[in-house]
């Protein structure tokens, strides 16, 4: 699947008005009298061989017909992608090579920008821990348990990881009858054709008719249900002023092309009609999150499906099989994997090399793999176009200087003027395109303006990379400089001030905008890579750059106290530049199984983190491995290894760091990892640690955050107090849908702490399942909050453990009400050491007289209970009306 935006078989904006298109008069309001002008019916005739109709034909039929129509050439846009070159024969149907994505649901209503980098390998741990996708053909159906209607949708995810193509695929479901027949039209409009029209002004009306090129296009209010696509939000120039631009009801009200699209989208035009948006991470935030009814993440492929895209990719399963084991071998390539346009790109170059078309070193790295795809392109053109004249060494450059300059303002697409910037006149800009369709391409608008980008933004990161080292090798510029001359001696290399001047730039950057440009500069800086384009650029040979002063100064910087995608980054630098030593160290410490004893450095430090980041088989972080025993003290305290390991936490979907002991110091870093939009983490034990009531509190700020999904919190033994109940009921209002199991036992809680926690119980939104408060200092008073709650928010809790307190037979008296309620779904409740007797099971006896479908366990061991109450639980068991399976009284 060729994901990238531009390396779809037509272009990406995918309006209907094109040059195969076929003009269509359509009424949308349902007029009696016919708008069919005459040629209707000899295209009705043509194409679908129905005998010419009556000119009296019914307004049902024109559009019954013109749906038939549209649905033709939506299917006719997208049955096919285009993987690389465009020419005959060169496309495959994406129903054949088209593999299933990850979508998913993120919570919580601000949508943040997020380092794209970082992203990546968030997104790719996220897809191995198994959160559960959205299906494609369902991204308008609420989830179970959502009550209100999905009517705007935002899907968000990094350039080339899928969008585009889930859109096309979506649309292509459609228009073949396999899911969503209730929609009846689909209007797909992309952000860079929508550009072009941004001094112009139309009508939602007009706009339409211009998009689907026909002049008779009506819709009206109460339209039939129909869904806009906008695809490529990040690439958009127009102003979306959401707050000032003028409120526009009226579908026949003229105005400019923002102020339609901010109140579309707002729901003010066409409140019925769904809206589907897709973006980079950082325009997401472009839409106002009110406006958004789902907000959902494209995070591309999971291992499993890297290895389907390669094996559908390839007739020849030998070679997908050994392209599989070469990717395997080096992580870094294997994580890109996860964006599928980066599959196209490694399948390009890896066919070639395996099957020996191609000589030399099976890339390994980022830098070698983009070099090669380059070179290959290169050889393809001249293959195409030998006698076009056009130097490669001036294609490269220009290209480059375009792709280093616009980087650097963060555009991914480009007009005319923008090329005349950079010494590219139109003609050379399609001559380009024509000849490197798998680098450059140019798309041809439904304005006399075209568009130019590259296929995808990793290749504009590569070609800025290499303009940045040619021009210091050709020129002794630095562009990162503003093009200052470069002065060279033995103890400061000029070389050495632009590597240091881009990872300073790197590092900068708020979101990551220069990290894959800076990997692939220091790539570049090794002679190895540098000799690929000796016969490209015949001007000069390879620098030879000594790269172990930067190899130090990188881990200089990675020793300072870098945010995590940082410092992961610098690593993947490192690993560019062949330098795998601290790597290699951490390795041997976990590989011999003695990391607990080692001392690290600050920079080792990292080094794990990014180890186990980047690991298969990080799903449960245990902190004993990494910590020291008692006897063999460091410098360190559990607190701060665990402040160091934090990245790995917040990526693991279960934190095992019971008995540790840790303090109400690292309770603060908790609390990030748990708000964290991207944290996987499901299940935390905090068990056996000395948190404190203070402790606790800020633990629970994290748990209330609407991103923390957490559904496991043991707090057994942390040495809380009621205080602690009234934090976590605090925290179950603000985020009442995920917590599911919560053990509190053996905390000094009291009557108090459970009547504070009941106002959380009671929340109809709680979904909290198992509750755990045995040895809690709890009496009789506590029964009576619970039983209440159990009233309040009946159907949830499923496992109550109550044992060790001195409830006595008052208390269980008052449970037994709660236990009574036809609607308490209660299974396994445990009363053990309770100080309760005979009285106590009559009571529960009675409860379950008026209840009797639901429990299945009691344990009533240690409590002064006789034969006679034995009795009364025994009937119970042996009675088919009841449910009991389980009973424990001695």
């Amino acid at each position: 699947m060729q994901s990238g935006r531009a390396n779809m078989s037509v272009p990406s904006c995918v309006s209907i008005n094109s040059r195969q298109s076929i003009d269509l008069g359509v009424s949308f309001k349902g007029e009696d009298t016919c708008e069919y002008r005459s040629c209707a019916r000899r295209r009705c005739q043509s194409c679908y061989g129905i005998k010419p109709a009556l000119r009296e034909c019914s307004t049902e039929c024109q559009r019954a017909e013109v749906h038939n129509k549209l649905r033709l050439d939506l299917w006719t846009k997208f049955h096919c992608l285009c993987e690389g070159i465009e020419k005959q024969g060169n496309q495959t149907l994406l129903s054949e090579i088209y593999t299933e994505l990850y979508i998913t649901e993120s919570k919580g209503g601000e949508i943040n920008n997020e380092h794209e980098v970082g992203w990546i390998e968030k997104a790719s741990r996220k897809a191995r821990t198994g959160d559960t996708p959205i299906n494609l053909s369902d991204i308008f159906t609420p989830l179970p348990g959502q009550d209100q209607p999905v009517r705007t949708v935002l899907t968000k995810g990094v350039a080339g990881i899928g969008k585009t193509v889930s859109v096309q695929k979506f649309i292509l479901d459609w228009t073949e009858g396999k899911v969503n027949q209730d929609i009846h039209l689909i209007f797909p409009l992309s952000f860079r054709e929508l550009n072009l029209l941004n001094k112009q002004t139309f009508n939602l009306q007009e706009l339409l008719q211009f998009f689907m090129g026909t002049e008779l296009l009506e819709i009206s209010s109460n339209e039939s249900k129909i869904i806009f696509i906008f695809d490529g939000l990040d690439e958009c120039r127009l102003s979306l002023d959401f707050q000032n631009n003028v409120k526009l009801c009226d579908v026949t009200k003229s105005a400019s092309v923002d102020v339609l699209l901010t109140n579309l989208i707002s729901g003010n035009l066409l409140p019925s009609a769904l809206i589907w948006i897709t973006s980079r991470p950082a325009a997401a935030d472009l839409i106002p999150s009110e406006c958004v009814h789902r907000l959902t993440e494209v995070r591309g492929f999971n291992d499993p499906q890297k290895e389907e895209y390669f094996r559908k990719r390839f007739k020849d399963q030998s070679l997908a099989n050994r392209i599989i084991s070469h990717l395997k071998s080096s992580r870094s390539l294997f994580i890109m994997c996860h964006i599928p346009v980066f599959c196209w790109i490694s399948a390009t170059v890896l066919e070639k090399m395996l099957s020996q078309a191609e000589s030399g070193e099976i890339p390994k790295t980022l830098t070698q793999m983009y070099t090669h795809f380059l070179i290959m392109q290169m050889r393809t053109m001249h293959e195409k176009a030998f006698k076009m004249k056009v130097k490669d060494e001036d294609m490269i450059l220009k290209l480059g200087k375009l792709a280093f300059r616009h980087l650097m303002k963060g555009n991914v697409i480009f007009y005319e003027e923008d090329l005349r910037e950079c010494g590219i006149d139109v003609t050379e800009a399609s001559v380009y395109s024509g000849l490197c369709t798998q680098i450059f391409r140019e798309e041809f608008g439904l304005c006399e303006r075209n568009v130019f980008c590259f296929v995808h933004l990793s290749i504009q990161e590569h070609l800025a990379a290499v303009y940045a080292m040619f021009s210091f090798n050709l020129k002794n510029l630095d562009v990162l400089g503003e093009y200052q001359s470069l002065k060279h001696d033995d103890q400061h290399p000029a070389c050495l001030a632009i590597y240091k001047r881009a990872v300073e730039a790197a590092l900068q950057s708020k979101n990551g905008h220069l990290d894959l440009f800076l990997r692939f500069l220091l790539g570049l800086s090794l002679e190895s890579n540098q000799s690929h384009f000796q016969y490209l650029l015949t001007q000069t040979g390879a620098r030879s750059h000594n790269t172990e002063q930067i190899v130090q100064y990188i881990k200089r910087m990675i020793r300072q106290d870098l945010s995590p995608e940082k410092s992961i980054n610098l690593f993947h630098c490192l690993n560019e530049l062949g330098d795998h030593t601290l790597e290699n160290e951490i390795q041997g410490y976990l590989n011999a199984g003695t990391i607990k004893d080692a001392v690290l450095s600050p920079s080792q430090w990292s080094a794990l983190v990014f180890v186990l980041l980047t690991s298969e088989k990080l799903e449960v972080f245990e902190l004993n491995q990494y910590i020291r025993d008692e006897f063999n003290q460091t410098h360190l305290t559990q607190d701060q290894v665990l402040h160091n390991l934090l990245p790995v936490v917040e990526l693991s979907r279960s934190a095992q760091l019971g008995c540790c002991t840790l303090t109400e110091n690292c309770c603060a870093d908790l609390a990030l990892a748990l708000s964290s939009e991207s944290s996987s983490l499901r299940e935390v034990n905090l068990n056996f640690n000395n948190l404190q009531s203070s402790g606790v509190k800020l633990i629970s700020a994290g748990l209330g955050n609407p991103h923390c999904k957490l559904e496991t919190l043991g707090l057994w033994r942390c040495g809380l107090t009621h205080e602690s109940c009234a934090a976590l009921a605090s925290a179950l209002n603000s985020n009442p849908s995920h917590l599911r199991k919560l053990d509190l036992s053996e905390n000094n809680l009291g009557d108090e702490g459970v009547k504070l926690f009941s106002d959380g119980l009671k929340n109809p939104q709680c979904k909290l399942e198992t509750m755990q408060l045995r040895f809690c200092n709890l009496s009789y008073k506590s029964c009576a909050v619970l039983a209440s709650a159990l009233r309040s928010n009946p159907s949830h809790l499923r496992e109550l453990d109550l044992s060790e307190n001195e409830l006595g037979d008052d208390g269980v008296n008052l449970l037994s009400d709660g236990v009574r309620n036809t609607l308490c779904k209660l299974e396994i409740l445990w009363l053990r050491d309770c100080d309760v007797s005979d009285e106590a099971c009559a009571a529960l006896t009675s409860a379950l007289e008026s209840n009797p479908s639901h429990l299945r366990e009691l344990d009533l061991t240690k409590n002064k209970i006789t034969d006679m109450g034995a009795n009364l639980l025994s009937a119970i068991i042996f009675d088919p009306h009841y449910k009991l399976e389980k009973l424990h009284y001695v």
